[in-house]
């Protein structure tokens, strides 16, 4: 057991530079350590475990094809292999998608809003950060978090160290006051009923 424990303080670099001088115990331990990892990061890319196998074998491969050129310090032995498991990966993919003639593709929409679109959004914004500049302190930070930032009520009240209710409250009294404060511009900022 303690031969093991030895073995296993090797780090990867070292590993690999045994196994360039013909170390076969060195590939073997390298195989033990590192495999497992390459083939986790295959089967989570591929999500599937024959591919994982094979990219996992040909990745292995190439490190040991590496090996006599290796150069310590540059790259971490982990961080190059997953880099070529990843890149096996998008190999594969690739080579199962059909191969289409690029004219034979249609244009995407363009889903950019127009300049009218963005200069009427534009307006908004300005129009609604007028308005929340008008509320009470907590009442603006509550109405931000909750409905610009998107927070849950809990995450609110831990932030602003008060009660679920107390946020409710507040995003309540702040929604009404910005609604009468932006109610008599509903035309100009494009909210005109049909």
């Amino acid at each position: 057991m303690m031969a093991f424990d030895a073995e296993n303080a090797e780090t990867d670099e070292a590993l690999l530079a045994a196994y360039a001088t013909g170390d076969a115990r060195a590939a073997r331990m390298l195989t033990l350590r590192l495999g497992p990892r390459v083939f986790g990061h295959a089967l989570r890319l591929t999500g599937n475990r024959t591919d994982a196998e094979d990219i996992t074998q040909e990745a292995l491969l190439r490190l040991w094809r590496a090996a006599p050129d290796w150069r310590t310090g540059e790259a971490k032995v982990s961080t190059w292999l997953y880099r070529v498991t990843g890149n096996l990966c998008i190999d594969r993919a690739r080579a199962r998608r059909p191969n289409v003639a690029l004219d034979a593709i249609a244009e995407p929409e363009d889903g950019a809003p127009g300049a009218d679109d963005r200069m009427q959004e534009a307006t908004r914004m300005a129009a609604l950060q007028v308005a929340l500049t008008s509320l009470p302190d907590r009442q603006r930070q509550a109405v931000v978090l909750r409905h610009i930032e998107g927070l849950s009520n809990p995450e609110i009240a831990g932030i602003m160290d008060m009660s679920v209710e107390a946020v409710e409250s507040l995003t309540a009294r702040g929604k009404r006051a910005l609604a009468l404060a932006l109610a008599g511009r509903r035309e100009e900022l494009g909210y005109a009923e049909h």
